[in-house]
């Protein structure tokens, strides 16, 4: 009886301790469930508690519980709830970083709305509403000697269950190892092992869990790098797109463009072609009218006073010996005997020289209009055989040649185009006030061999010439210069004249005179007037050369620079004859001569020493080099050659500067001898009487170059 009451007492105990024992382990479930719900709310209202503190919470002997991410069946995370709740009860932190809304910037990254990554481990981060919503999950401090984190996990766990200190009455819940059943029939054990299952389940769920997370991540990232890529291809096929539509659009104008021209061409052609068919057309209606003429018996009717000319569509052959090449037609010694027949408005140029003809009709250029230059030289035209129209319709025509041929005067009806006229070698014995009627641009005009002279001139006739600035007048018979010079004219060439005289008048009206050539005249310097031309102030040239002038002339322009006085009398330079000149005189020729030792003074070249660049005084008959050679510091080229010269002292041609004078009777062996610069480099002194042997080694130490320094042949004394 009594072992009975015992065994009962026994049995109440043990149900009272399994009573106490599930009452806790029911309390500790109530708790994990309002977690939870807690979790779950403040997941869906997080935003109301950003700013607020993290509430302290009384520690619950629990094991750390994942809360699931809410995921919709898009893949996309929709909502978050708390990660882990602490072992110390602590509710988890979080990072707030304010962005744009939608858009949240991370670590140089733009994540867009609801983005899920992981920075770093064991921190989950999301996108909410521009805002950066980080958790940390965190772990209880262990006190075990060797604590070790499990692949996966982010807490550290003890490999020995009775070394840790947790408070916790169960330290098996945290060491990550199962306890070995020891008895089954012992139901608190038989608990406490689907307690550690239940919670071995929930970690698991929780590595799950946090792998989906980096999975979701990296997928979102995966999407966000595709989408920019394909918005940066669709920008790029944009502008692709562009390009082609541009390019289509030229390619479409350009055609439209060519099949205008083919269009235009096309017409033009029919055009011409139902002109032709007209004219031929017209040609038989005339015939068939012929015809019944002469049925009817008319047989002196005339044909119409004014024949319409049919053009030709092609080029008529050229004649043997002619040519075409760039636009100029060429019919060179071609024996012609008249203009050939050329119909071709793209000809510019035709030169007829070295033929036979002898007339020019009306209607010879009428094929070509064109014409831009006609050169007629050395043929048998005649003045009656050019019509009065010949030359009228070439509204373009500015070269024309004439030279040698047989024109008694100037042709009438010249283009007023023309800026250039030849008529040389002719036989013009009279120019009036009309022959160049018209020309105003007319620039160079060419007189030379006929039999003009001031009595056949008329002193109006270059009036009309007002662009008129070459005129060359030789090989005629002037006595005087002509009279009437056009104000523009810049050179005047009249050599070969008879020339005596040079008045004050000659040059009044030509102040723009800058060349004048008088060679193989008859003048004497006495008949040159003092004001003839020395307050000119562009002419620069005069050639006086083969005159009979028997010194240098006075009174010469004082802008000369160039002087040609070969092949005169000239025996004399007077002095100062050069020294009014300004800036002063370049070129001096003086070949050809009679000048000798007398005939030049110490001050003949005075005015002239810093100019002068050539002097030219060979064949004349100077024994000696004249003074004032080593004075001219510009000297480039002199010619004393063919004169009697016998010696060449030392400071004649190059002069020396000493520099150390007062040292020369300290030391007589040394002599320190300064050419001054010089721009000598041709020297001519052939043909004297020079011993080469006897020729100081300083004479010509300022030429620059020895090799031009001509001293062989010598004459035989």
């Amino acid at each position: 009886m009594q072992k009975a009451v015992l065994l009962y007492i026994l049995l109440l105990i043990s149900l009272g301790i399994a009573l106490a024992q599930n009452e806790n382990n029911g309390m500790q479930r109530r708790a994990r469930r309002r977690m939870r719900h807690r979790g779950l709310r403040k997941g869906s209202m997080i935003y109301r508690r950003i700013n607020k503190k993290p509430q302290v919470i009384r520690p619950i002997p629990t094991t750390p519980v994942p809360i699931i991410p809410l995921i919709d069946n898009y893949g996309d995370i929709t909502g978050i709830i708390d990660s882990l709740v602490g072992l110390d009860g602590q509710e988890s932190s979080y990072n707030i970083l304010p962005e744009k809304q939608g858009r949240c910037f991370a670590n140089g990254m733009i994540m867009y709305e609801n983005a899920v990554w992981s920075p770093k481990p064991c921190i989950t981060c999301l996108c909410s509403k521009g805002k950066v919503l980080c958790d940390e999950t965190l772990c209880h401090p262990l006190t075990c000697d060797n604590p070790k984190i499990p692949e996966g996990e982010c807490c550290p766990v003890c490999t020995n269950i009775g070394s840790s200190t947790i408070s916790l009455g169960d330290a098996s819940e945290y060491s990550g190892d199962s306890p070995k059943p020891n008895d089954h029939s012992n139901p608190v054990q038989h608990d406490r092992q689907k307690q550690v299952q239940r919670n071995e389940k929930e970690g698991e769920v929780l590595v799950k869990t946090e792998m989906h997370i980096k999975k979701q991540g990296s997928i979102k990232r995966k999407r966000i790098k595709i989408h920019k890529q394909r918005r940066k291809q669709g920008d790029t096929n944009v502008q692709m797109e562009k390009e082609e539509n541009l390019r289509a659009e030229e390619e479409k104008r350009k055609a439209y463009e060519e099949e205008e021209l083919r269009i235009e061409k096309q017409l033009k052609k029919e055009e011409e072609q139902n002109e032709i068919q007209e004219s031929e057309r017209s040609e038989e209606e005339e015939e068939e009218i012929e015809e019944d003429d002469i049925l009817r018996g008319d047989v002196f009717r005339m044909p119409p006073r004014f024949p319409i000319p049919v053009p030709s569509t092609e080029m008529p052959p050229l004649p043997t010996g002619c040519s075409v090449l760039d636009n100029t037609v060429s019919c060179i010694n071609a024996k012609l005997t008249q203009i050939p027949p050329i119909m071709e408005e793209e000809i510019t140029s035709i030169e007829l020289v070295g033929n036979a003809i002898t007339t020019i009709p009306g209607a010879a250029f009428n094929g070509i209009p064109n014409l831009e230059r006609i050169d007629l030289r050395k043929n048998n035209i005649t003045s009656s055989g050019i019509e009065p129209d010949a030359f009228k319709n070439l509204k373009n025509l500015q070269r024309l040649y004439m030279d040698g041929n047989v024109l008694v005067h100037v042709p009438v009806g010249l283009p007023s185009t023309l800026e250039e006229l030849k008529i040389n070698e002719n036989q013009l014995h009279a120019i009036d006030e009309n022959s160049f009627q018209g020309l105003k641009k007319l620039v160079t005009l060419e007189l030379e061999g006929n039999k003009l002279s001031e009595a056949n001139v008329s002193p109006l006739a270059f009036q009309p010439l007002k662009s008129l600035s070459y005129l060359r007048l030789a090989r005629n018979r002037f006595r005087i210069i002509p009279q009437g010079l056009p104000h523009s004219i810049e050179e005047l060439y009249l050599e070969n004249n008879e020339i005596e005289e040079i008045t004050d008048i000659c040059f009044n009206h030509t102040k723009n005179l800058n060349t004048i050539v008088l060679r193989h005249n008859k003048l004497e310097e006495g008949r040159i007037a003092p004001l003839a031309w020395i307050n000119h102030e562009n002419l620069e040239s005069i050639d006086l050369s083969y005159n009979k002038l028997y010194h240098v002339p006075s009174y010469l322009p004082k802008s000369l620079v160039h002087l040609v006085l070969i092949g005169n009398q000239i025996d004399r330079i007077p002095g100062f004859v050069f020294g009014h000149m300004r800036p002063g005189l370049e070129y001096l020729y003086l070949s050809f001569n009679k000048l000798d030792d007398d005939g030049i003074d110490p001050v003949s070249f005075y005015g002239a020493y810093h100019s002068l660049r050539e002097v030219f005084l060979d064949h004349n008959q100077l024994k000696s080099v004249p003074l004032g050679i080593a004075e001219m510091r510009s000297l480039n080229f002199l010619r004393l050659n063919n004169n009697k010269i016998r010696a060449v002292p030392t400071e004649r041609i190059c002069r020396i500067r000493r520099d150390n004078e007062d040292d020369e009777e300290e030391d007589d062996s040394e002599e320190d001898h300064d050419y001054e610069d010089s721009q000598l480099e041709h020297l001519h002194l052939e043909y004297n009487y020079i011993n080469t042997r006897d020729l100081s080694p300083y004479a010509f130490s300022c030429v620059r170059s020895y090799s031009s320094v001509i001293l062989k042949p010598q004459k035989i004394k």
